[in-house]
């Protein structure tokens, strides 16, 4: 006798098995303190009001969490990200005037696939559909600034105030910072042989994609950003646990409080050089935070970290020369200071 068998189409069944795993995902976040607690405090049975015992908390439940959330912002946001390939961002911007361009590349910028290795082809393919350089600009800042990485670790550590505080204060930078570029009429500073590129026309017929295969998209996209950010998480996590365990109580407040003036430069100036994505850097914000030091030194040191790398900068001289470079940094720079010191008085 043969069995019968529910017979589901396979695109069906990958719409369905995401909208299925959602209630898991739901139950395990809204019941991850108290079952970690009951881990570390009871199954392992560490002390209660022990530094030790507080690190290894932090670590476990902020890991843990952090991923969850990432986990379910990033195979959604892909989704999404799949309507906007960096072609259609470029045609998109094509023509717009100034102000209104830098917007629309900063609020782009969010949204499109990037990294720090196509920052030249996309600054190449900018630069040859007659996109202004400051419009360029906005968009190779907002990209790598807010991306959903940043914004899901600051949600998940901070709260949603403090999410929107970042991505506000980072569209305002990009947007400020290429229109100043913009205005300063820097081309001279590109290096010759980007507007010697002859441009290629690609066939306009956008191919036209499945909401299947968009899905497909979302659990590719989130396996690759998952395995390539996961060891910077837990290693900025490791070092956050260290802090929130064993440094005492306003100890930041002296080298990073809002109290010295010189805290949100320096803070700046210490970033610059230095390189971590923000799954690495934001975990370690926020363990200096609990410590003493101002949220407005804070978020302008991680800008600078994460809005100025040294990769980018090495990356970016294949095409600008080192004057534009420079500006690049300084203009960045002093927008990241600025808003440093206006969330210093605000908070």
């Amino acid at each position: 006798m043969k069995t019968l068998a529910l017979s589901i189409p396979k695109d069906r069944k990958k719409v369905i098995i995401p909208l299925l795993l959602l209630p898991v995902w739901i139950l395990i976040y809204f019941n991850l303190d108290s079952s970690i607690k009951y881990f570390v405090y009871s199954i392992i049975n560490l002390p209660l009001e022990n530094k030790f015992s507080d690190a290894v908390f932090f670590f476990i439940f902020e890991s843990i969490k952090v991923l969850l959330l990432l986990v379910i912002v990033i195979f959604f946001i892909s989704i999404i990200r799949s309507y906007f390939s960096p072609e259609k961002t470029r045609k998109f911007l094509e023509g717009k005037p100034l102000f209104a361009g830098n917007v629309l590349a900063s609020m782009l910028g969010i949204v499109t696939p990037f990294c720090s290795c196509s920052a030249v082809p996309l600054f190449v393919g900018f630069v040859e559909a007659g996109i202004p350089l400051g419009i360029t600009f906005s968009f190779l800042i907002a990209a790598p600034m807010i991306n959903e990485v940043a914004v899901v670790l600051l949600f998940g550590l901070f709260g949603w105030q403090t999410a929107l505080i970042y991505t506000g204060s980072g569209l305002i930078i990009a947007i400020s910072a290429g229109y100043i570029i913009g205005k300063l009429k820097l081309n001279r500073f590109v290096e010759e042989w980007v507007y010697e590129v002859k441009s290629i026309k690609q066939n306009s017929v956008d191919e036209k994609i499945s909401f299947a295969e968009r899905i497909d998209y979302g659990y590719t996209t989130l396996k690759e950003i998952v395995s390539k950010v996961w060891i910077y998480i837990l290693l900025g996590i490791a070092v956050g646990a260290g802090i929130h365990g064993y440094i005492p109580e306003n100890f930041m407040a002296g080298i990073m409080g809002k109290t010295e003036w010189w805290s949100v430069p320096l803070s700046v100036l210490i970033g610059i050089p230095l390189y971590s994505n923000a799954a690495g850097i934001i975990p370690v914000m926020m363990a200096l935070i609990e410590k003493g030091a101002s949220l407005g030194t804070a978020l302008a040191f991680m800008m600078s970290v994460i809005g100025l790398s040294l990769p980018e900068m090495i990356i970016l001289r294949k095409v600008l020369k080192l004057q534009l470079i420079f500006i690049f940094i300084g203009v960045v720079g002093v927008g990241i200071i600025i808003i440093g010191f206006l969330f210093n008085i605000i908070y």
